[in-house]
């Protein structure tokens, strides 16, 4: 097994289940959109765990649709690798029509939803890939994404379509910046990635699986990935809870860092 290897693996995974879920809202539709959330979190974990189960047998795995004795299962916390996934980030996103689409139209959904597969080893993120399957690519470390350079001036935060933190408010005013609403997490860090934002901030609530691949693809091509206070972002805890993120070009961490405290005195 090498480290090729896991890199290929979590780009195949999280590809193919972003396909699935293409062909579950195909089917579904978008007449009722909790049956299509429902069906698309239990395909996708199923499809990933099925996998897992079968091609790295003796991992253990992290899911965000796990139940919470599988989540509390100390077998993960003393295995040496972790697989940390979530099947389907940004279920909201999956489950609408784009704004201005119309009915029957072949690409009528939301484009701000991710599929995660990140492996941990040995304490660290070793491989990982986000699939953005509406987008029609996936970001991984196999290939990480050539960061875009910054052009010095203001610049684009990513935050919640629906419930972006007051403090990134005060923050982007603090440091000149723009706000940009989107989706999933997954989808702001890897528009961090591709030139569509240039930071991504969040002090809302989140989970391991919710960052663990996007970050794993950001450490890889050289962006600036953290906790809002700077220090590490720690995977495979007992407690999944990460409540807090900064994604950035390198160039703005330490400004963006810098805003933050002051905002927190």
């Amino acid at each position: 097994m090498t480290i090729r290897d896991d890199h290929a693996l979590a780009a195949d995974l999280a590809t193919e289940a972003g396909e699935r879920l293409l062909r579950v809202r195909e089917h579904l539709g978008y007449d009722d959109p909790g049956a299509l959330r429902a069906e698309g979190d239990r395909s996708s974990h199923l499809y990933l765990m099925e996998s897992l189960a079968r091609l790295r047998p003796s991992d253990s795995v992290l899911s965000e649709e796990a139940t919470r004795e599988e989540r509390l299962d100390p077998r993960r916390l003393g295995a040496e690798r972790v697989w940390i996934v979530d099947p389907l980030d940004g279920t909201r996103e999956f489950s609408e029509r784009r704004e201005g689409a119309e009915a029957g139209a072949a690409d009528e959904g939301r484009a701000d939803w991710a599929v995660h597969v990140a492996l941990w080893e040995r304490g660290r993120l070793s491989a990982g890939a986000v699939a953005l399957p509406s987008q029609g690519r996936t970001l991984t470390t196999a290939d990480p994404p050539k960061l875009p350079a910054y052009d010095k001036g203001r610049f684009r935060i990513a935050v919640s379509r629906t419930r972006p933190p007051e403090f990134v408010r005060k923050l982007a005013y603090l440091v000149g910046a723009d706000l940009v609403p989107i989706g999933s997490a997954g989808a702001k860090i890897s528009a961090v990635l591709t030139g569509e934002v240039e930071a991504y901030v969040h002090a809302g609530g989140q989970n391991e699986w919710d960052s663990a691949a996007p970050v794993a693809v950001a450490l890889a091509a050289g962006a600036h990935a953290s906790r809002i206070d700077g220090s590490e972002l720690t995977y495979n805890q007992a407690d999944p809870s990460l409540p807090d993120i900064l994604v950035s070009l390198p160039e703005l961490a330490t400004s963006l860092l810098a805003g933050i405290r002051d905002l927190h005195r």
